[in-house]
This record gives structure tokens, sequence and C-alpha cells, in this order.
């Protein structure tokens, strides 16, 4: 059930939405702070949706039909359709020995987000989530984001949620910034109600109890007001809703990262990160992307490699020129890899034993190759790496227990790095030294 101040259950009953009070848990949280150890304080998810060939791309083979190119570190190479990637090795470590569950897109989504199979007796909260609600907020901004929305296969999108965790700790989902009438409605007050009417804070404390308290009659709004201020401010401060304007980005940026929802979207969150969010996922390949049934070399050389090589490079290079990259951890993946072998229709299809995942930044040791598979990318034959392990590094470079366990509403305890074989993951030390 529901917590009764949601963030979802607010936006429903027509409120101000997660601008604004349903923030209370979020602003009373900011109290938890992450040790002085952590590297980073931000994650991008870059989101490939459908599951990229490894062996067209981070593990080339000589059962693809691409050439392995050389790159600025020596010993590694890549496939040929990513050369700005390649110029740039030096920043990304590379996973190669990824092995997870879920041979279909909805079950493989749901592991690698959650890191638990699809169980129908309960729902699992996402990583994104549970770094928000460990965490907590920063600079008043939408801790959790998810750029774009999903207009089709909504489901997938419910898997990025928190589940049990509460809808507080849920991600703004926002529209497609690269459409023309792209703007976020959370960031607007209601159209009955003008900014000089709520100029003052006490105006602003009754827009709230017409607009709020009547929808929750409960003894929690004695705490309430404690952090009405602030959310205040997340309604009005123009930092906050600057945040979200990509208006104010230079056209030749814009360019670097592509004009299309795949670019906007990176350069939305890159946006987000310096403003304070926690997790953002840039989730322009909707559709199944990457899903290449058929045609699987046309769509990889015309279609999907050039705006990976495109837009990640250009994250890469913005976060780092802005002094940001140190801080923020990208992960760029899809939901598995694809099979080596080409079936009739000049594809590959699904593929979780063995894939590969590019990372940057976030204190994490670059410029390596971790993990291999064996000469065609069928198994992994060194350094095995489950979602467990990978998000307990993640955890450890935030400054979070990856050890933790938190209780389900069905009395079970849920490690929050779930490894294969329900054990808990292990952070990967040759990326955390």
């Amino acid at each position: 059930m529901q917590h009764p101040t949601s963030r979802r259950s607010f936006i429903s009953a027509g409120s101000l939405g997660f601008l604004g009070l349903s923030l209370r848990e979020y602003l009373a949280a900011a109290e938890t702070k992450a040790p002085s150890k952590a590297t980073a304080n931000a994650v991008i998810l870059f989101w490939l949706e459908g599951g990229p060939s490894h062996i067209d791309t981070w593990d080339p083979k000589p059962n693809s039909n691409f050439k392995p190119i050389s790159t600025n570190v020596a010993g590694i190479r890549i496939s040929e359709l990513l050369p700005r990637m390649a110029k740039q090795m030096d920043k990304y470590a590379l996973v190669r020995s990824m092995h997870t569950r879920g041979n279909d897109h909805p079950q493989a989504t749901h592991y690698v987000v959650t890191g638990h199979e699809i169980n129908p007796a309960m729902q699992f909260p996402s990583v994104g989530s549970m770094i928000t609600k460990e965490l907590g907020p920063r600079n008043a901004v939408p801790p959790h984001v998810l750029v774009p929305k999903w207009d089709r296969g909504r489901q997938y999108e419910d898997y990025f949620r928190a589940s049990f965790l509460g809808g507080d700790y849920d991600p703004m989902c926002i529209p497609d910034p690269s459409k023309p009438d792209f703007a976020v409605t959370d960031l607007s007050l209601p159209k009955t109600v003008s900014q000089a009417s709520v100029d003052s804070r006490s105006a602003f404390l009754k827009i709230v109890d017409r607009r709020y308290r009547q929808l929750n009659e409960t003894a929690e709004h004695a705490n309430l007001d404690a952090f009405t201020a602030q959310a205040y401010k997340m309604l009005l401060t123009p930092a906050v809703r600057d945040a979200f304007d990509l208006g104010k980005e230079p056209e030749k940026l814009k360019e670097r990262y592509g004009k299309d929802s795949i670019g906007q979207s990176a350069l939305l969150a890159r946006r987000l990160v310096e403003a304070g969010s926690r997790f953002v996922t840039a989730a322009g390949y909707h559709g199944t992307s990457w899903d290449t049934h058929s045609d699987n070399d046309k769509g990889h050389k015309d279609r999907l490699c050039p705006t990976l090589d495109r837009t990640l490079t250009a994250l890469i290079e913005d976060l780092d020129q802005r002094g940001l990259l140190k801080t923020t951890l990208v992960i760029a993946m899809g939901e598995f890899g694809r099979t080596p072998a080409i079936n009739p229709n000049l594809g590959r299809d699904h593929w979780p034993n063995c894939w590969s995942l590019a990372l940057s930044g976030g204190g994490i040791k670059t410029g390596q190759v971790l993990g291999s598979s064996d000469e065609k990318g069928y198994n992994v034959t060194s350094r095995v790496v489950s979602m467990g392990d990978l998000y307990a590094t993640v955890y450890k470079a935030m400054g979070i227990d990856w050890t933790k366990e938190i209780m389900s509403p069905i009395g079970r305890p849920i490690k929050i790095a779930n490894s294969l074989e329900d054990k808990t993951g292990e952070p990967i030390g040759e990326l955390l030294g």
C-alpha cells in the first residue's frame, strides 16, 4: 500500500505535485550524509534499452563483422563503430564479464535495475531509489529523475520505481527534452495561483493548507511545517527551475550531445547532477532500440553505435571539463548482451550469460578492462561480475553500506546488493582500489 503522503498520490490528487510538500520525507532525510570516504555523490545511468551486442561494441570478437581498433590505452581494443570512445578510453573502465538473469526484456530489465528476479509476491526497489533513500536530497533539487518517461511500455518505467520504500523515492519521470513543447509541469504553479500570490511564505502556507492538508488528515501534519520553506524554495527558486532549462545551454553543446532524445536526455542529466540530483537515468533509447533480432549489423552501424559514441563521449567530456566527473559515476549499460551467433534474420538474440558495460567517473579506476569472455563471447572466462557486485561497487563509491538488508512488507529481508544465488555482492576491488 502506498504511503498516504507519497509523491504519486499527491500528484494524482491534483496538488502541487512533486515540487509541493510531498518532499517532507526527502527534506527530513537530508540529515543522512555519505561518509567522508565516499568518492561519488551522484550517478548517471545511460540506459541502452534492448541490450547492445557486446561483441560489436566493447568486446570485439572474430565473429563480429566490425573490426577492433586500438584506443588511447595500450592493449585495449574496441569496435571500429566507437571511434570517439576509443580516443578517450583512459576515461572508462570496461567490464566484459557481466553475468545476469532474465532472457527476455521485462525479466532482464527488472533484474538489472533491482538486482532481483521478478517475484509475483512482491516488488523490489530500484538501485536509484535505494541510493535516494540512503543519501537524501541535495540543494532542493529532485534527487531521483528518469528522462524521458515511457510513452509506451510503462511496465519498464515501473521497474525504476521505489516499490515498498514508498513513493517519495520514486523517480520524477519527465517528458522527452528533445521535443519542441518540452516542459516540466511539476515546476509550474497551478494555473489558478499566480506567483505574486505566493511571494510571501504565509500566503504559500495558505495554499498548502487548502490544496494539500485536506488530502491527508493525519497527525504527520504536526511535523510538516519544518520543511515547508524548503519545499517552497524548490517550487520558486530560479536555480531549481533552471536545472531543467536546456535553453541555457549553448547550441554548439546541444549539437555535440545530439539534438535527439538520446542526446538531450544525457545533457539534462548532466544539468541535474550539477544542480544536486543523486541518480538520473538518461533513457533516450526507448522502444527497445538495441533489440537487434534482425539486421544487427545495419542497426549497430547506422543507428545505434553512432549515437552511443556521440552522446556518451560528449557527456564524459562535459562532466570532466566542469570538474564533475570525479564525483559523478556514469554507467552505460542495457539489460543484457546479444548472442554471438547470427540468426536467420541477420540479427542477434538475447544473451544474459556474458555481456559488457562501461563505467566512468565517481572515483572509479579507469583505463582498464575487467574480466574476459571466450573466443566468440558466449561465456565468461575470468572474473564473473554480477549485478550485486556492480551495486556493491556503486554503493561503496557513494559511502553506502553495501551489506545492508532492508525488511520488506512481507517480512523478508532484502539485500540492497543482491548477487547470484541470493548472496551479498562484493565491491569490485580492481575498480575501487
